[in-house]
């Protein structure tokens, strides 16, 4: 389980879909049974002392307004399709439940930048922009190979790394079933290697929180 600030106040926690019941239990002991409430990204809870949590919904999991249904739906087996992608390297992966069960990783030269100028920087510049539009070509048709033919059998698609990299390749119409299957949750990735694209799997199924604790002073007569 993993913690980081929030934007706003609070903390985000990555929690393992498998450990949420007793995340929540832990989170009713410390404030009091919560209030649930169903909302657009998945369950609020609100305790006694005005302590929140935001359960935000693993990629592909149902959502109602269940607590107990929400915890079961979260560590569920899901198939779900990975593509990770920075400028010179692309992995795509397909993972069912916790396991790996297909995975591609290839990258391609794309020269960095250089200190050089006048017309031998605008060489480079464009030498380097045709090494960027091939590599995006590569990574695409690589995606029709492996990602696509899967399509009809995945919950949803997580991707990770470079935005814009990401978006040119699902940009690619032959991609539009991949596209519509696309998590707004983006991993923080380096860049992609087996071990990377076999860590981006528990990553992909995690359950964000985002918990805000009560304000001092605030809570509500009993």
């Amino acid at each position: 389980m993993s913690s980081r600030p929030a934007a706003g106040g609070g903390r985000w926690v990555e929690v393992d879909p498998h450990r949420l019941g007793r995340w929540v239990d832990g989170f009713a002991e410390r404030h009091g049974p919560p209030v649930v409430t169903l909302e657009g990204y998945g369950l609020l809870l609100t305790a006694p002392d005005d302590a929140t949590a935001e359960l935000h919904a693993p990629p592909g999991a149902p959502v109602d307004g269940e607590l107990a249904g929400f915890v079961a739906a979260a560590a569920a087996p899901r198939r779900i399709g990975l593509l990770l992608a920075r400028k010179s390297a692309v992995a795509f992966g397909v993972a069912a439940g916790a396991d790996l069960v297909v995975s591609k990783v290839d990258s391609s030269y794309v020269q960095g930048r250089t200190a050089a100028g006048g017309w031998s920087q605008h060489r480079f510049a464009r030498r380097r922009d045709n090494q960027a539009k091939a590599a995006l070509g590569d990574a695409v048709e690589l995606a029709i190979r492996l990602l696509l033919p899967q399509a009809n059998t995945l919950d949803a698609v997580v991707a990770g790394g470079d935005r814009r990299t990401v978006d040119g390749i699902l940009a690619d119409r032959r991609l539009a079933p991949l596209a519509a299957l696309r998590a707004k949750r983006l991993l923080d990735v380096p860049e992609p290697r087996h071990a990377v694209l076999v860590a981006a799997v528990a990553a992909a199924r995690a359950v964000h929180v985002l918990v805000r604790d009560p304000v001092p002073g605030s809570s509500r007569p009993l």
